[in-house]
């Protein structure tokens, strides 16, 4: 493509504003998110809220035609009609208030974006917004800037560009006019959009801008992967169509057999709509919203900020966690890992305080390097600065940060060694050396310190310091260096050799003039100090938490773009790779035999990079994937973590995701639940995951598993106290459809029941402790293990919810054979009950016995759902939330019973509520026996049918 750009002028001012009209402002745009209005009415129209809606409106029918009719008691349908839809709109409300607020953190992409730009138009310099930069502009750059655009280096002296955010690595890349690789992510003549550069000049051509670039194909790669359903969403999609399928079964069964047996076609539908309010949970859905919430605001307590509410319980689910390197499991910051001095491999402080080292200090010969390594370096601490931050590339920082602690007061040290010339590190000659006078006065010699490469290093050598003394370097020592050299290399660290020499005062008196472009001074016959490695080490808590997912059956995944080596040795370091496990490279080597010979499914580790997965096909990477239980994927692309994320959860995985860099973000939001870094997440990323950790703490994922089996086994337990209540709110209509015995129990009250009375157990329930150690439990199969299974319906359906149902009956015509209705005689009884024509039976319906029943069983209910296998003796029988929701369920009755408005409104009467006591302990001993025996018998007949 041809810019039309002068190399020194830049382009015009005319031209650019032309390609600004074509191409539009340098930005990125933010993807588009779903309007509020349609979050709200989802939030209104979902699942048991369209039941409610039906019931609703089939009470406004029932109303209108009762009025009409001037029926006795047609109110009631309109007091129902209006419950259910209060019921539906505050807990939509509830729901999309608290969806709202969770989702309220992150804006987009903008903070990626910089400000102004130096570009040079019409022969002139001029900071402008970068907004306005247009593809053919020619832009300067230099240490401390972002790149504007994706820029064509045309010059540089000295550059190194940060692209960690982008490609994962921790090393800086240098940047050169020379095409180095055809893959634009990894030659050397090209910046990228929103890149860091670190020191050095550079000025290129803008060869794209805004969505165009690396980082807006990125954006848009990860704006346009849709979002799957939360496993929650599905459990809960799964719950609310067994529920809405048994609650029009039943209601359209008792219609018919209503009609059948005489009844007019109104009645007939209100009897449907009964059955339909009778099994639908009303207080479900804040029920959830509450438990997801609860648990969200516990996260956050312990810096893990959901933005997804129902990634809660996802994170819990998650069987693997696909976790990038950089930043995530180690600390973003080179380290000096090991020094060979001496001849012998030194092993320095890697942890993130760096308190000590493990060496001795007093060798002449570490003083050497140490001084080498303190003058041989470009890197400065930052002045007037609280704390110590330092100004340099990655490799130099760390070099810095090591002599501070070995050496002291670096800054004053230098000082004492003025320095005279210095050339820097260059691709070429891959050595950078400065020239010092000595701090002794009266010592003229000048002292020439070098770093680089280390055979570089080596070869300008023909000394090597031993213990204080030069040594020549003979093939003995060269061997020696060798060994070393690949000892640390296979680390997967980056390694530097050192050197040093006086240079001979007669040849270089003091004053003499040094020319760091014709280096006209001495290069060779230096005298060898040293090799000293450094690496991006691991954060201190990752191996333990690598272990703890390894014991929860979670596999990790390592997936960076950094290079093979350096993965794997980091990925060994923190237990992704365990030890005695091998690759096939590793098997090829021990047995002395080709790679090719060897069968890879006897390799349990794996390393792949981002060439060979670029000629796997996706079955070859499922197989590879299958066959290894331990994987790292190295210099992969975002198109390749996507692929790895989506070929995981072909397998039938639930995938965590990991990362802080804009590379991440397509695999963030491909997973069934992304995880950004807060700190060192890059905006991109935070907007494309689900969760966001505060501290950057890949052990913080550990805490969110728990706590996301927590709420799963928690919910679980809500949904069975919830569903057991069904069976003795359906059942008097069964006993009053069929053999026609005044209704124990009205609609208005069965509402109440769920609001007034459920919520807070439901809720409370949330607040349970973990059963036994669920970190120790395999991730639950999806497939199998389903929120609401055969076993917990059954359960609560036909075994606590029969004894509650007997109960009722039981308290029921009691109270009616009280009062001379005997059980024979309440058979046939309902036409005349409600017949308004007849004065001489009473006409109340003495709800409050089977209310006072639901009430009662309902808190020995509670109770045992506090454990599903561990007896309610070992787990603590109250806490404070257990206690508050219990008391406001016994007072219940009494209120219904005695208060006036209560009474003319659910025609009540107080009395015969102490009758369903002995059922609730009932209730209470039989699921002891249940527990005991699911703890017994594992595995076993009653496990299998009785533990839900």
């Amino acid at each position: 493509m041809r810019y039309t750009t002068s190399v020194t002028k830049g382009l015009t001012s005319s031209k650019a504003e032309e390609v600004l009209e074509r191409d539009g402002p340098n930005e990125l745009l933010p993807p588009k998110g779903t309007p509020e209005y349609v979050k709200f009415a989802r939030q209104l129209a979902g699942g048991l809220q369209c039941l409610m809606w039906v019931a609703a409106v089939i009470c406004f029918i029932a109303f209108g035609i009762e009025f009409s009719r001037g029926t006795l008691g047609c109110f009631d349908d309109l007091y129902l009609a209006i419950t259910l839809i209060t019921v539906v709109v505050v807990t939509g409300c509830f729901g999309y208030y608290q969806e709202f607020k969770s989702t309220n953190i992150i804006a987009s992409f903008k903070n990626l974006v910089p400000q102004q730009a130096l570009v040079i138009r019409d022969g002139q310099k001029n900071q402008i917004n970068a907004m306005d930069l247009v593809v053919g502009d020619l832009v300067e750059i230099k240490g401390g800037d972002r790149v504007p655009a994706d820029i064509r280096i045309i010059f540089a002296q000295g550059c190194k560009v940060d692209n960690s955010s982008l490609t994962g690595e921790s090393e800086p890349q240098s940047k050169t006019p020379e095409c180095t690789h055809e893959n634009p992510l990894e030659t050397k003549n090209i910046a990228f959009f929103s890149t860091t550069c670190l020191e050095g000049v550079a000025t290129g051509t803008v060869i794209n801008t805004g969505d165009r670039t690396i980082i807006g194909r990125i954006a848009s790669l990860a704006s346009g992967v849709g979002n799957e359903k939360t496993p929650i969403a599905i459990e809960i999609e799964h719950f609310v169509d067994i529920i809405a399928g048994l609650a029009i079964f039943f209601g359209f069964t008792f219609f018919v057999v209503a009609m059948f047996i005489g009844y007019a076609f109104l009645e007939a539908m209100i009897f449907f709509m009964a059955i339909v309010v009778a099994y639908v949970p009303e207080g479900l859905l804040a029920t959830v919203t509450v438990c997801l919430s609860l648990t969200a605001k516990r996260l956050a307590r312990k810096n893990c900020v959901v933005k997804n509410l129902e990634a809660v319980e996802t994170l819990g689910s998650t069987s693997v966690i696909c976790s990038d390197k950089t930043g995530t499991l180690t600390q973003n910051r080179m380290t000096v890992a090991h020094l060979w001095f001496d001849n012998v491999i030194h092993a320095a402080d890697t942890t993130e305080d760096q308190s000590g080292q493990s060496f001795d200090q007093s060798s002449e010969t570490w003083r050497s390097l140490a001084r080498v390594a303190g003058l041989c370096n470009r890197a400065i601490f930052k002045p007037n600065q609280e704390s110590l931050i330092v100004v340099g590339d990655a490799s130099e920082t760390a070099l810095l940060k090591f002599t501070e602690l070995a050496i002291g007061n670096m800054m004053e040290y230098r000082e004492r060694f003025k320095k005279v010339v210095e050339v820097p590190f260059n691709s070429t000659n891959k050595f950078q050396l400065s020239v010092h006078e000595l701090e002794d006065p009266m010592d003229l010699r000048y002292l020439l310190v070098m770093k680089g490469a280390p055979e570089r290093i080596l070869e300008r050598c023909s000394t090597i310091l031993i213990k204080g003394q030069e040594m020549p370097l003979d093939e003995q020592w060269r061997e020696s260096f060798q060994t070393a050299y690949m000892d640390l290399g296979s680390l997967g660290e980056r390694v530097l050799g050192f050197c040093h020499i006086y240079l001979n005062e007669n040849e270089f008196p003091r004053g003499y003039k040094f020319d760091s472009d014709e280096m006209n001074f001495t290069t060779s016959g230096l005298c060898f100090a040293g090799l000293i490695s450094m690496i991006d080490p691991p954060r201190a808590t990752v191996p333990d938490a690598v272990m703890k997912c390894r014991t929860a059956g979670i596999r990790v995944v390592m997936v960076t773009g950094d290079h093979p080596i350096t993965a794997r040795a980091i990925a060994a370091n923190v237990g992704i790779i365990t030890e005695g496990s091998e690759t096939v490279e590793d098997i090829a080597t021990r047995k002395r035999i080709p790679v090719e010979q060897v069968n890879r499914r006897d390799a349990r580790a794996c390393v792949i990079s981002g060439g060979q997965l670029k000629d796997m096909s996706s079955e070859e990477l499922d197989e590879a994937l299958r066959s290894h239980p331990e994987m790292v994927f190295a210099r992969t692309s975002p198109q390749q973590k996507l692929i790895i994320v989506e070929s995981c959860q072909r397998l039938g995985s639930i995938v965590a995701v990991t990362g802080d860099g804009v590379n991440d973000s397509p695999a963030l939001k491909k997973a069934d639940i992304g995880i950004a870094m807060g700190i060192a997440g890059s905006d991109a990323a935070k907007n494309a995951a689900d969760m966001i950790l505060l501290d950057d703490n890949f052990a913080s994922i550990v805490t969110g598993v728990e706590q996301g089996r927590l709420i799963f086994d928690n919910l679980k337990k809500s949904i069975a106290y919830t569903l057991t209540k069904n069976i003795p709110e359906l059942t008097p209509y069964l006993i009053y459809i069929t053999v026609s015995v005044p209704l124990p129990l009205g609609c208005i009250t069965i509402l109440m029941i769920e609001l007034a009375t459920d919520i807070f157990p439901s809720v409370s329930l949330a607040y349970e402790k973990a059963e036994s150690d669920i970190m120790h439990l395999k991730p639950r199969n999806p497939r199998k293990d389903r929120l609401v299974n055969e076993s917990l319906a059954a359960y609560s359906y036909f075994q606590i919810g029969a004894i509650q149902s007997f109960a009722g009956f039981t308290d029921y015509f009691t109270a009616m054979a009280q009062e001379g209705w005997y059980p024979l005689l309440c058979v046939g009884l309902r036409s005349h009950w409600e017949d308004v024509h007849l004065q001489d039976l009473q006409d109340s319906y003495g709800q409050e016995w089977w209310v006072s029943v639901i009430e009662i069983c309902q808190i020995a209910d509670v109770l045992i759902r506090k454990t599903r296998r561990l007896s309610i003796f070992q787990q603590g029988f109250f806490r404070s939330v257990d206690v508050d929701s219990m008391e406001q369920m016994s007072l219940t009755p009494y209120i219904q019973s005695y208060t006036p408005c209560y009474v003319s409104f659910m025609k009540g009467w107080g009395q015969w509520w102490f009758v369903p006591i002995p059922y609730g302990i009932l209730i209470f001993v039989y699921d002891e026996i249940r527990k005991l025996g699911v703890r017994r018998h594992p595995g076993s007949w009653w496990d299998q049918e009785l533990y839900y």
